[in-house]
């Protein structure tokens, strides 16, 4: 993989150096980063991997078969454990990431533990003679949760004002629902907005309004 399709690649997984313009191969992209033996990508494994693990592509097997050395294999491991160190000094769970650990020898949660305890006391966890800076590791996940918390933010607001936009055509006619609004925002209507808004819409809003009615059609979607 070239370098500039491997941080193509990788802006899609949260760690932002060109614009992505293609669809990737996570497990590649993983495996690549591993045989990059560049530091600052390493620093933001962590990242990369709860990004890949979104898809549900992802495999570490697959990430394993595209690492030729033995020594690559046991670096990728070794940055899966660093991984797990980060996201447990947040309290973070993900159901593969519970399915690895299974895998984990006592030795990999004893060393999940320490670098744990390493990040927490901004200390630089090692594996072998590879050095991280816990400022950067914990900095960079901490910058990719904010965005994931205001993404998934953005998509709940999102999927609200479609849920509303469902809702209020199911009740009201597209000329009706635009009355709705104008008057919900306070705009001015014209004689005969305000005449049909009277006439029909509003009948509709006092029905809506009404506790008991809400209460009984509760009670019949439950059923």
């Amino acid at each position: 993989m070239a370098d500039r399709k491997l941080y193509n690649s990788l802006s899609k997984l949260g760690f932002p150096m060109f614009e992505p313009n293609e669809d990737i191969d996570v497990n590649e992209t993983l495996a690549e980063v591993v045989k990059s033996n560049d530091t600052r990508l390493w620093e933001g494994f962590p990242v990369i991997l709860a990004n890949a693990a979104e898809s549900y592509h992802f495999s570490p097997d697959m990430v394993v078969q595209q690492l030729d050395a033995k020594k690559q294999k046991q670096q990728f491991h070794q940055l899966v454990l660093l991984s797990a160190s980060v996201y447990s000094t947040y309290h973070l769970s993900f159901p593969w990431l519970n399915k690895l650990k299974k895998t984990f020898s006592d030795e990999d949660k004893k060393r999940v533990k320490t670098w744990k305890n390493n990040l927490v006391h901004h200390q630089a966890p090692q594996t072998g003679k590879d050095q991280f800076d816990p400022e950067r590791v914990m900095g960079l996940f901490e910058l990719y949760f904010e965005k994931k918390v205001e993404k998934d933010r953005r998509r709940k607001d999102k999927f609200q004002e479609f849920s509303m936009e469902y809702a209020l055509s199911q009740v009201f006619s597209p000329k009706q629902k635009e009355l709705f609004k104008k008057k919900l925002e306070g705009s001015l209507l014209t004689k005969t907005e305000k005449e049909y808004y009277s006439r029909t819409v509003k009948k509709k809003v006092v029905a809506l309004a009404n506790v008991e009615l809400h209460s009984l059609s509760r009670k019949l979607l439950e059923q």
